[in-house]
């Protein structure tokens, strides 16, 4: 049922693909990215950020435009290079711990509306207006929505033998990740590709769902772009990891008051000085006063058959962070912060130790077939539930935007 198209991406040339690719912008540190922008001319990150060496306050929209010419500046010079002809992509990411691969499409707004490749998040309308904006001024994005497809034999096989292929890019990054990146022109594997995805009932946004939103906005009101560039990759090589949480204060409770508001619903076992983690559902690390605690809820506490109400996520909220500390909306309030599983316990710890927070809550990770029971009944995640891989860098494969 759902329709990938083949798209004419913007790529660097081969010679300078590892000095133009980068993480994303808010990912470094002020050191970071002055190191990069300062001894890095081919950087994508100068494309997204033109106004380094003159920090003026500009509008968006003036900021924006800027973006578009630096772009432009970049393709002139031939930096960037804009693809003649249609093609896929086979994006191979090596990370210290994972491998990941997936295809680089466009996906259907039209589709999208309809439902068939389904949701699990809520978005923010300003993060929204936000992107649509850039893709409107600025002409082009270049982080792709990550999309989960079920695990497909034919596609398996396919994405095997390709490997064997030489890639269009090889490359290395500082944070010593090794990506690999095949273009696919032949007719015969798009056909195969797109007759595979034909067949499947629908597909599942893992991560981008403001970048759906928004696609999706600027077609609605342009009547262009009728297709969002798309990562596609099996739901079994997805990594989807936890989001802790990390609580300022306990809403006025002592520490006595608060373990015992929490018997009424959690078995507690002090762990000491042990760094304890979840090992499974409905069980949930804490920290709290230099000691690790072991929470487990007590049966019947909730209908284990209601999908939203069976994550541990929504139990946290509705059981703790709600009614005893006070925390109301979990992407506002002030007194909330996440970390995630990627981060090391003792980073969570530490910051307890150093009295930034009070509490700190270890989550158990949610797992796939938990989001796709909560897309396919139309419902919403609490936010923060998932922190899922792979990420992707900037200035790899860019979708150029019709406004």
């Amino acid at each position: 049922m759902p329709t990938i198209i083949p798209f004419k991406a913007t790529l660097p040339s081969k010679d300078k693909v590892a000095l133009v690719t980068s993480r994303a912008y808010e990912d470094y540190s002020v050191a970071e990215l002055a190191s990069q922008l300062d001894y890095n001319p081919y950087s994508f990150l100068h494309v997204v950020n033109p106004f380094y060496l003159n920090q003026q306050k500009v509008d968006t929209e003036k900021r924006l435009r800027q973006v578009n010419s630096k772009y432009k500046e970049f393709k002139a010079e031939k930096i960037l290079l804009k693809e003649t002809s249609d093609s896929f992509f086979l994006h191979k990411i090596i990370t210290k711990t994972n491998t990941f691969i997936g295809i680089v499409g466009g996906l259907s707004i039209e589709e999208y509306k309809q439902n068939k490749i389904k949701k699990h998040e809520d978005t923010f309308g300003y993060r929204v207006d936000l992107f649509r904006d850039y893709m409107k001024y600025a002409g082009f994005y270049t982080e792709p929505v990550l999309i989960t497809y079920p695990d497909s034999d034919i596609l398996n096989t396919w994405i095997k033998k390709q490997q064997h292929k030489r890639a269009h890019f090889e490359f290395a990054t500082h944070k010593k990740e090794i990506h690999y990146l095949w273009k696919i022109s032949k007719e015969k594997d798009i056909q195969l590709i797109q007759d595979t995805f034909s067949k499947m009932d629908c597909l599942y946004i893992a991560d981008g769902h403001h970048r759906t939103e928004s696609a999706t906005k600027l077609y609605e009101e342009t009547g262009k772009n009728p297709f969002f560039m798309s990562y596609l990759i099996a739901e079994t090589n997805l990594k989807i990891n936890e989001y802790n949480r990390v609580i300022k204060d306990l809403n006025g409770h002592s520490k006595t008051e608060f373990l015992h508001l929490l018997k009424q619903h959690f078995s507690i076992e002090n762990k000491g000085q042990t760094l304890y983690t979840p090992q499974e559902k409905f069980t949930f690390g804490m920290y709290l006063d230099g000691n690790f605690y072991k929470l487990q809820l007590k049966e019947n506490k909730i209908d284990t058959s209601d999908v939203l109400q069976s994550l541990d996520t929504q139990i946290l909220y509705d059981f703790v962070l709600n009614p005893i500390l006070g925390i109301g909306d979990l992407r506002t309030d002030q007194r909330i912060e996440y970390l995630s599983g990627k981060q090391s316990v003792t980073e969570l710890k530490n910051k307890v130790d150093n009295e930034e927070f009070e509490v700190a809550f270890l989550m158990y990770k949610t797992d796939i077939s938990e989001i796709k029971k909560i897309a396919d009944l139309g419902l919403i995640m609490p936010p923060k539930s998932t922190y899922i891989e792979p990420k992707f860098r900037v200035g790899l494969t860019t979708f150029e935007v019709e406004v």
